[in-house]
């Protein structure tokens, strides 16, 4: 399997002139971890995460610094941590040396660059544009391990694929995050939902592509105020039967 294969290709971003006020609202609404950072061409140019808002002024959490630091660093490395500390806008703030990989990345690549870098998400890009993400879920290690056994997606299981993902991507109840895999005609959709009606929208809207044999529904529903999560009721069945 391929990058291009499981990417998530709606990708919630940001742009470096926008503050990091803005980013951490979009975060905390769509429940998500990080965000890529594009400026106004599309080219990913950095990234911000929770991590980077650890060490800030407002919750009083600067990093500690001590003589012998700024006597082999040099007031020069304050004066970075004071701007990545007190910083407005997302550029001040964002991590710029990026991980990446490409739409032909083979997903034993993607996870052995998510654990070589210890990160959580890898944007996945097109001449230097963001074209998709890839996150680390928890299943994401066992996908991996299935790619070597289970046949690759066939040229047809693309199609699928991208028909299945055009026709849900342009309505309103898109599920945020979704993100589509077929293998030999057989749909697996995951993401989160905020509603029970469109969950069968969803199943509908790939059923109804030719080619569509069976639908596996992954999606799981959360409510965005009080963070309570469901998952799917194939899913729940799953874990009760294995439970037994």
């Amino acid at each position: 399997m391929y990058a291009h294969q499981i990417m998530t290709r709606k990708v919630l971003s940001t742009t470096p002139d926008r503050t990091i006020l803005d980013a951490a609202n979009i975060m905390l609404r769509h429940r998500v971890s990080g965000l890529p950072v594009v400026d106004h061409d599309g080219v990913l140019v950095g990234i911000i995460t929770e991590g980077d808002f650890l060490h800030r002024s407002e919750t009083g959490t600067e990093r500690k610094r001590n003589w012998l630091a700024t006597f082999i660093l040099g007031p020069g490395k304050w004066a970075e941590d004071y701007v990545f500390e007190h910083g407005r806008k997302v550029s001040e703030i964002m991590t710029r040396t990026l991980v990446t990989v490409t739409e032909d990345a083979p997903l034993s690549t993607v996870v052995g660059l998510m654990e070589k870098n210890n990160v959580k998400r890898l944007p996945v890009i097109r001449d230097g544009r963001l074209v998709g993400m890839i996150t680390r879920g928890n299943l994401l290690r066992t996908v991996a391990s299935l790619a070597r056994d289970v046949p690759a997606p066939t040229e047809n299981d693309d199609q699928i694929r991208r028909r299945i993902l055009d026709e849900i991507e342009q309505n309103a109840w898109c599920p945020l995050g979704l993100n589509v895999i077929v293998l030999n005609g057989v749909v697996h959709l995951s993401g989160v939902i905020t509603e029970s009606r469109f969950r069968k929208a969803a199943i509908v809207a790939a059923e109804n592509v030719p080619g569509v044999l069976e639908v596996h529904d992954h999606l799981c529903w959360g409510d965005s105020f009080s963070g309570f999560y469901l998952k799917s009721p194939e899913d729940q069945k799953l874990e009760e039967k294995q439970a037994h």
